[in-house]
């Protein structure tokens, strides 16, 4: 696949097929996202790598937690307001979204079960978490943490699998560092759902929208 196409064909997948992806597919990936650029090549990323039964533990958990109401702080603070045109955009998606899925806006258990679903990772048999030291600058750490599953995603895509990185996996922290053994001086930054896409669900087939250039484009001459 050339790169160009691989930019604008990936998409977030939101509905996985059970099929899982072998070890020697993740290794590789995640081998060849190590070559990502990072400031000063300090290359900030910690990676946890979740499957089988684990992975059906951290849904389990996740999904339970969801539904109990259960709130922790966010090792990342998550955005309270967004600006108007940002806002604007992330309503345009959650349209589509509960189009795709024939979820009508006033069918409170539907969407309740939606977010059940994401809470499950959208069926995926495997998820990248991807974590930095406290004592980094934050800022930092996040942009190469960013650049790294970036490129995650794309080499995943140009392999024919899916990936939807995911604020969902990293909103119960204390889940995760329980599982998983990470230790309270890591950062869960974001984590990525992976596996093999359903091509048949409509909900990896809307059509996507992107701002044009002269929205986010400044020319100076």
């Amino acid at each position: 696949m050339e790169l160009q196409e691989a930019v604008r064909s990936r998409r977030s997948i939101r509905q996985f097929l059970s099929k899982p992806v072998s070890e020697d597919i993740i290794r590789e990936l995640i081998a060849d996202s190590l070559w990502s650029p990072s400031w000063g090549n300090t290359q900030p990323w910690e990676i946890v790598v979740v499957t089988g039964s684990k992975m059906a533990e951290f849904k389990q958990k996740s999904q339970e937690a969801l539904m109990s109401g259960h709130q922790v702080p966010t090792d990342i603070p998550m955005p309270q307001v967004w600006p108007e045109a940002y806002l604007d955009r992330y309503k345009e998606l959650g349209k589509s979204v509960l189009g795709a899925l024939s979820i009508a806006r006033e069918d409170k258990e539907a969407r309740m079960q939606h977010f059940v679903k994401m809470f499950g990772f959208f069926d995926a048999p495997a998820a990248v978490l991807v974590a930095v030291d406290k004592t980094l600058a934050l800022e930092y750490a996040m942009l190469d943490a960013g650049i790294f599953l970036q490129t995650f995603c794309l080499l995943a895509h140009d392999r024919g699998l899916g990936t939807c990185i995911m604020a969902a996996m990293v909103t119960y922290p204390d889940i995760a560092r329980e599982l998983f053994g990470v230790p309270a001086d890591k950062l869960f930054v974001m984590g990525a759902a992976l596996g093999w896409p359903d091509p048949d669900a409509p909900v990896n087939c809307f059509e996507r929208q992107r701002g044009s250039m002269d929205d986010f484009v400044t020319w100076v001459e």
